[in-house]
């Protein structure tokens, strides 16, 4: 039997998931992407050369892997295949036959990102920091029970007759409370239903694929998006995504069982950064946030905005080893710590007169927590590029040792950087 890995971020997201995925993309027969929707921005730089996907999986650039968005993803058209022909115009071959979009997929739609932005208006400096780009409401409408999805399409009557009827709603939220333009329902139906014929072809039931796929040995690779500590349940709320971004989630985002995940990676650079709004402990205000920011090009890929940057956190980390059952951690970045005089490994939290070694899970206890550190001085030798473990300099390996003994979850890959090819692999998490 072939085995299936799920690959999640185990910070704030932007840990560098596409990377890892590549990489993998290699041992697997295709990629299931199972929540978030195009605010996912994964970088690939294969042989020097940068791609940035947003919805579509990364193991795309493979050749012969077959990438699935399933059911627990929120599905924008518009955005889909503009990836597709950036894929098709950079020569990446048999795009659009290597493609498979879940029937049950929710569709985002022009008013949701109306509202996304209205709202984030709205808010000023209550604002949570979402990326614009209609995520959240479609999630919201997917849970009233009044979304429009993918299979919706190829009934246009009836897909016209829900959309007018859902956007009754949201114009009257968009012009009477929030204070925005309304739409024309009549050209959102035209505009939705232009993409339907081009996608037809790539619409399945990504469930029962998969499950046929597995029973004749076929392996696969699950691509969360956004990270653990912007799940809706388990991330400090309300700073936080729409959608359960867990490993657990890959099952209900897909249509697979629990027992049909083997491993789950869980990536994580070796310092920490955060996009958006919320409580961020180990921040750094000063010089050294300043220089992980430049040396790690810590600019969203999406968004392009300034990540915040800090030291590593292992409190938080030991939570996302504990809500994802991570059987392995992928440490990225190294190389960007090179140089550095000191390094502060963050082991814990003291939070009202207690000490805590992880994290707590409410934003308001998150805000009051004062990290531990430990320090390691650092080294001056370059990681960038290692490709083995033994090649890394001394106190590299310790700082590395120390920070998976925090975090409860021993190390499978090490990324020196960029490219695919600058990796340390620890552990195979296909093997076995």
């Amino acid at each position: 039997m072939g085995k299936n890995v799920v690959v999640v971020g185990a910070q704030w997201g932007d840990e560098g998931k596409g990377k890892i995925v590549d990489w993998l993309t290699e041992k697997a027969d295709g990629v299931v992407r199972f929540n978030g929707g195009h605010n996912a921005g994964h970088t690939l730089v294969i042989n020097g050369k940068k791609t940035i996907l947003r919805l579509i999986p990364s193991g795309i650039m493979h050749a012969t892997s077959v990438c699935y968005l399933g059911n627990g993803v929120v599905f924008s058209p518009e955005a889909f295949f503009r990836e597709v022909d950036e894929l098709i115009a950079i020569g990446v071959p048999n795009v659009e036959k290597r493609l498979r979009v879940s029937e049950n997929a929710p569709l985002i739609m022009p008013y949701h990102v109306a509202l996304d932005h209205a709202r984030e208006a709205a808010l000023g400096n209550k604002k949570i920091g979402t990326t614009g780009r209609g995520i959240g409401p479609a999630y919201e409408d997917k849970i009233a029970r009044r979304t429009v999805r993918v299979a919706d399409l190829f009934h246009p009557e009836r897909f016209a007759e829900q959309v007018r009827a859902v956007m009754k709603l949201h114009n009257f939220t968009l012009e009477k409370f929030l204070g925005a333009e309304p739409l024309d329902p009549e050209k959102v139906i035209a505009e939705a239903l232009s993409y339907a014929e081009r996608l037809r072809p790539m619409v399945c039931d990504v469930s029962e694929e998969l499950h046929e796929q597995m029973a004749a040995g076929k392996q696969f690779l699950f691509e969360g998006a956004q990270g653990s500590m912007l799940d809706i349940d388990h991330g400090t709320y309300p700073y936080v995504t729409s959608s359960n971004t867990v490993a657990g989630s890959a099952c209900a985002g897909a249509g697979v069982g629990p027992h049909e995940l083997n491993f789950v990676v869980g990536i994580t650079k070796a310092y920490c950064t955060r996009v958006g709004e919320g409580p961020f402990p180990t921040e750094l205000h000063d010089d050294v946030g300043e220089a992980l920011r430049q040396k790690g090009n810590e600019f969203g890929a999406v968004t392009g905005r300034p990540r915040r940057c800090g030291w590593f956190d292992g409190a938080a980390l030991r939570r996302a080893v504990q809500i994802n059952g991570i059987t392995g951690l992928a440490i990225m970045k190294l190389d960007v710590l090179d140089g550095f005089e000191t390094i502060k490994l963050g082991v814990g939290y003291r939070y009202n007169g207690k000490t805590l070694s992880i994290m707590p899970s409410g934003a308001d206890a998150v805000a009051q927590c004062e990290p531990i550190y430990e320090e390691f001085p650092g080294w001056k030798e370059s990681t960038y590029g290692v490709t083995k473990w033994e090649d890394l300099p001394e106190s590299a390996r310790r700082y590395l040792e120390r920070l998976s003994e925090v975090a409860g979850a021993p190390i499978t890959l090490v990324s020196t950087g960029p490219d695919r090819e600058q990796t340390i692999l620890h552990a195979d998490p296909f093997a076995g």
